[in-house]
């Protein structure tokens, strides 16, 4: 069991950058995958950027690959999502996940715990 909370989100202009971060509570933080995930209104939630217990592997959507970062911090219990070139089709609720499987496949089902999620709004 563990609880995520999402906070950083906010309303800004592309090309701007916004960094959210993912508070986990308890003592296991270490033993989850970590994954960002976004909804728009109307469609599917979809697979943003992921990153392995250590830190050591991460992965992303193509549409944000080379804008995003993806990072932990283990001793902080804390995951981060740097989001640099915002563009408005970035704009949805941001979800922190954590998947506690032994393998690290970024699809929503495969993880278990889910943030309240967080706004991004991009605007023009």
């Amino acid at each position: 069991q563990v609880q995520l909370v999402e906070s950083g989100g906010g309303l800004v202009q592309a090309g701007d950058s916004l960094r959210l971060s993912c508070a986990a509570s308890g003592r296991t933080f270490s033993n989850y995958h970590m994954g960002w995930f976004r909804q728009a209104p109307g469609k599917e939630r979809e697979f943003v950027a992921a990153i392995s217990r250590t830190g050591g592997g991460t992965y992303y959507a193509n549409s944000v690959k080379g804008r995003f970062t993806i990072s932990r911090d283990n001793a902080k219990n804390t995951v981060y999502l740097q989001m640099n070139s915002l563009k408005p089709e970035d704009t949805a609720v941001y979800y922190c996940a954590a998947n506690q499987r032994a393998a690290l496949i970024v699809i929503p089902n495969q993880f278990d715990y889910w943030g309240q999620g967080t706004q991004v709004t991009v605007s023009s």
